[in-house]
């Protein structure tokens, strides 16, 4: 416990002043997240971080969570879709030279990847961009659902939510986090008018954002069940690593692109 405690104190501590600075330390910083949450796939998968394909990973997804603006000065042609179909292409030839050492189950795993997290990571730029209080609805939403199903299905929890991928979420657990996140942020996005939207359409949005939280959870579980590991790294002592700590987020903050509120 006490591991844990002083592990959340000092990424606190790491994490706020990036979040309340934005800018470039923002952007820096998610590119780093997204770097290390692609290695811990690799190293699921028993690959090496200093392998060809781990190097075309790390291109692949620095170009898809970067913002747009870093290649204003590349030429037309070469457009970030276009940067990043070459690095597939590569991954897939990979597979040519190395005789089926490397797969293309492989390259398919490790370009899902690149899209789950560069995608995901490229929204929290966007979200900072947009004004802190966005970046820190969206937070509010994971943090609440998390930590109130937790408590509350820890107190009151009996019926499984999904035994197969994660034994200890419950339906109650499950339902009473979204309802404390939904009560609490959608005050927070009222009340610093998130989105622009009416009450009625606030708590619907965090609602479903709380729900597709806990998916992200739940898909980030079964990666983990698959690949038989505890965790995905171990880069936060007592709290695994930072897919264990982003996956509901990066689920979350796609879908505020697709509101409209990113």
């Amino acid at each position: 416990m006490k591991t844990r405690v002083l592990t959340a104190i000092i990424a606190l501590l790491l994490f706020v002043p990036i979040v309340l600075l934005g800018g470039i330390f923002i952007q820096i910083g998610a590119i780093a997240l997204g770097i290390v949450a692609m290695s811990e796939v690799l190293i699921m998968k028993k690959k090496l971080v200093i392998s060809p394909e781990a190097i075309l990973s790390f291109i692949g997804v620095t170009l898809l969570i970067a913002p747009s603006n870093w290649f204003n000065d590349l030429p037309s042609f070469l457009s970030v879709n276009f940067l990043f179909y070459l690095v597939v292409m590569l991954l897939m030839l990979r597979n040519v030279f190395t005789k089926n050492i490397f797969s293309f189950d492989d390259a398919g795993v490790i370009t899902l990847a690149m899209l789950y997290i560069g995608m995901g990571f490229h929204y929290f730029i966007a979200a900072r961009h947009v004004g802190i209080a966005v970046l820190f609805y969206a937070l509010f939403i994971v943090w609440l659902t998390d930590s109130g199903a937790y408590i509350f299905g820890k107190q009151f929890g009996k019926h499984k939510l999904a035994p197969h991928v994660s034994p200890n979420k419950t339906w109650e657990g499950s339902i009473c986090g979204s309802l404390l996140a939904t009560i609490i942020a959608t005050a927070w996005m009222y009340y610093f008018s998130v989105g622009h939207t009416s009450l009625l359409v606030a708590v619907i949005v965090t609602l479903v954002l709380s729900i597709a939280g806990q998916f992200g959870d739940l898909v980030e579980s079964a990666l983990k069940r698959y690949y038989q590991v505890k965790d995905s790294g171990k880069i936060l002592p007592g709290h695994g690593g930072i897919l264990d700590r982003f996956d509901s987020l990066l689920f979350v903050l796609p879908l505020l692109h697709l509101f409209g509120i990113i």
